[in-house]
């Protein structure tokens, strides 16, 4: 029995486990970061380009300073009336001149026989003139909308402006005569 007893004992000097309860063994844990990483560089790429292709593009609008105004010379000014409808009317020079030799004239917005041909020949004719050091880009084109006119008819008429290379373009208020004109119309 002594055997037996001193066996037990070393038994049980040597583990003292308790029953039912395991203990638990830490490892060394290696997480792989590689797919972390490509995702965070997909995400950035994808903002970078997302940002970089939706930038607001802005057009240059030049509008009168307040004060005193400016001489224009006449034949340098181009003035656009807009109107209801998409209607556009147009005349060169001076209001009281084109009242009086009937200078006032409509046309549309069309490419070919419209508002670009318009300019261009305005453009042209300013080319020509010997006495106009600035020749084309002496051009002032004036536009003025009436209270019925759409916001994408002015817009319009920039656009026209840009792709026939006007460098001076201003958006002014229309007067009480052309109004009283364009109502008769």
């Amino acid at each position: 029995m002594s055997n037996i007893d001193s066996t037990n004992n070393n038994v049980s000097l040597f583990s003292r486990k308790k029953t039912g309860v395991a203990r638990m063994v830490k490892h060394n844990l290696k997480i792989d970061m590689t797919p972390m990483v490509d995702l965070g560089f997909l995400l950035i790429s994808f903002f970078v380009i997302t940002t970089e292709l939706s930038k607001p593009t802005a057009m240059q609008l030049n509008m009168p300073k307040d004060g005193t105004g400016s001489e224009l010379g006449k034949s340098n000014a181009l003035t656009i009336l807009l109107h209801k409808n998409n209607t556009i009317y147009y005349y060169h020079g001076d209001w009281k001149n084109a009242i009086e030799e009937g200078g006032i004239i409509q046309t549309n917005f069309s490419g070919k026989d419209g508002l670009r041909k318009v300019i261009m020949e305005k453009q042209n004719s300013l080319d020509r003139n010997s006495k106009m050091k600035e020749g084309r880009n002496g051009l002032m084109m004036l536009i003025k909308s009436a209270e019925e006119a759409s916001y994408k008819n002015i817009v319009d008429v920039l656009d026209e402006a840009t792709i026939s290379t006007v460098k001076k373009y201003a958006v002014i208020k229309i007067s009480e005569e052309e109004k009283e004109w364009l109502k008769k119309q």
